[in-house]
């Protein structure tokens, strides 16, 4: 006998369930993963489990895209049915639509400093690590660029203030020319003789001193001759 057709309700036993659940998820993504290999189309799948845990899969990782281009063509379909919708129901979509990007926009912020990847499948990862790396080489690239551009302002205004410098040194030099052929003769004698110090005449300060230091000994001499007295004992006996 062949399997019967199996009737679809609600399954209570939990266990069960999940399992159900786990299998049936599986095969699902499979056969999104065909018809989108072999269809060639783009195709995007998102479930909830009873927990609230999100499963989801889109051709090429791009959920962001298909689901931009599901709203556009939901919005054209609506409006052609509907006729020319409300301004008030233009604003509420594009309220969520923006809000949409600017949640997905946080999401890659958050990725791209490093946060919350848990969820992230490898492939994912590996977009996420070609995009830093093609962004840090091109931060490379511009700093060294920066760079370059930095020392060659650096040489240009080095060699602007050369040039400065030697027209300076030649302005100078031109005015000490000219100062001095202005200047006459006997000013220029004077200013060189006021200019010399004054030098006392070491020759007679040197004799001078030479004289005293030979004539000091001499005096001290005499002086101990006239202290000196001959003893009584030595001096020769005297008749009465």
């Amino acid at each position: 006998m062949g399997r019967g057709r199996v009737q679809l309700k609600r399954i209570e036993n939990k266990i069960n369930r999940q399992v159900t659940f786990s299998k049936r998820r599986n095969g699902l993504f499979k056969k999104a993963n065909e018809i989108a290999v072999l269809c060639d189309a783009d195709v995007a799948l998102i479930i909830f489990s009873t927990k609230g845990k999100l499963f989801e899969y889109a051709t090429d990782n791009s959920m962001e895209k298909i689901l931009d281009r599901y709203e556009c063509c939901a919005i054209a379909e609506r409006a052609l049915s509907e006729g020319h919708p409300a301004p008030e129901e233009n604003w509420s979509h594009d309220y969520f639509k923006l809000k949409n990007k600017v949640e997905s926009l946080h999401r890659s912020c958050r990725h791209l400093m490093g946060e919350q990847l848990e969820t992230l499948p490898l492939k994912e990862l590996q977009q996420l690590e070609q995009q830093l790396d093609n962004s840090l080489k091109r931060i490379r690239s511009r700093k060294f660029e920066a760079m370059i551009q930095s020392i060659s302002d650096l040489q240009a205004k080095k060699k602007s203030l050369m040039e400065d410098n030697s027209a300076l040194e030649k302005q100078f030099v031109e005015m000490e020319k000219e100062k001095s052929k202005n200047t006459p003769a006997s000013c220029q004698i004077l200013s060189y003789s006021s200019a010399q110090p004054f030098l006392p005449n070491l020759n007679n300060s040197v004799a001078y001193s030479l004289s005293n230091v030979l004539e000091e000994p001499e005096a001290e001499l005499r002086a101990q001759s006239y202290s000196i007295t001959t003893p009584t004992w030595m001096m020769p006996a005297t008749n009465a």
